[in-house]
């Protein structure tokens, strides 16, 4: 079957067009052209992804999200908007986004950021001994303190929640502007920075995906 998606875009070209070239790869795409309309929709069928833009006719694409994650509805979902500020993008992700992408893009660009949705690896299980801890090869996550080969990693509040992020989402690519949520003055250059740190401090190698975000990988 395949992956069923809700492209939520007021701009009638836009969103048939990229309904096409979605459909061309081999996804199920419903088009919604307002916020109500896409209630609506999310009501009446089970959809494995949501695209949304931001700027509706009738409303705000992240007044919608938070309305569906209040409504316990968990379908990851990408943001498609111009909107470019910091502020907006942080809002998005706070909303409980897993993606943003700036108009204009490439759609190829966002065909991966669909991928790593929806093919990404699940969480391996066996690495969480329990709720408050994480571990992965030599380091510990326990509660808010950060263990390496058992003796304590100083990593200040913005390490900590990078390294946390990564490793709740190891396997998958995790947006760059995910990341600046945590970032007390977000910008490319301030986590590329907070990055070098991370991995300085920890060993663990952390990849970056150029123009997208970064990446540890699982340990097999």
């Amino acid at each position: 079957m395949k992956p069923k998606i809700l492209l939520v875009e007021d701009d009638t070209v836009l969103a048939e067009s990229l309904a096409k070239f979605l459909s061309l790869h081999g996804y199920d795409v419903d088009i919604a052209k307002s916020y109500y309309e896409a209630g609506d929709k999310t009501y009446e069928n089970k959809y494995d992804l949501y695209i949304f833009d931001i700027n509706l006719r009738d409303g705000s694409g992240i007044e919608l999200l938070e309305d569906l994650r209040f409504a316990e509805d968990n379908t990851p979902t990408i943001f498609i908007s111009a909107l470019r500020d910091t502020q907006t993008v942080v809002r998005g992700f706070n909303a409980g986004a897993e993606d943003y992408i700036k108009k204009p893009f490439d759609p190829e660009e966002l065909l991966v950021r669909i991928k790593a949705r929806l093919d990404a690896k699940p969480k391996e299980h066996k690495h969480i001994v329990d709720e408050d801890e994480i571990i992965y090869k030599d380091i510990v996550i326990k509660g808010n303190t950060v263990y390496k080969n058992g003796k304590v990693v100083e990593l200040g509040d913005v390490l900590f929640n990078i390294l946390k992020i990564l490793l709740e989402n190891k396997g998958k690519i995790v947006p760059k502007e995910r990341l600046y949520e945590v970032l007390h003055n977000p910008s490319s250059l301030a986590l590329r920075v907070n990055i070098s740190k991370l991995k300085k401090k920890t060993g663990i190698n952390i990849k970056s995906v150029r123009g997208i975000g970064y990446l540890i990988e699982d340990e097999n």
